[in-house]
């Protein structure tokens, strides 16, 4: 069969919507991930020394520790949020494979 110069491949394809949603989360999730990193670093050094700059850390040190598990609570749910929108981007534009024939891909 001769193709014609008009035709185009891509016309055949399924036009792939669009995933802002999973893109701002992740963008979120990477905002969340950073504070959470300030914050335990805050804390941590808060509760390890004797810092000029973390006058009122060094004097309050349940406030240190408080600070340093917000931190790495937040850490924690920005590192999540962020892995299950990638994850979220890339089976968009793959295959639709089951989630256990995912895993070597993810």
């Amino acid at each position: 069969m001769k193709l014609k110069g008009s035709f185009d491949a891509r016309r055949l394809r399924q036009r792939e919507p669009s995933n802002w949603g999973a893109r701002l989360a992740a963008a979120l999730s990477v905002l969340l991930a950073t504070l959470g990193i300030l914050l335990a670093m805050a804390g941590i050094s808060g509760l390890l020394g004797n810092y000029a700059a973390l006058a009122e850390l060094n004097a309050n040190r349940p406030l240190a520790a408080v600070l340093s598990v917000l931190g790495l609570a937040l850490l924690y749910f920005g590192v999540r949020l962020w892995r299950r929108s990638r994850i979220r981007l890339r089976r968009g534009r793959e295959l639709n494979l089951s989630p256990h024939l995912m895993k070597k891909h993810d």
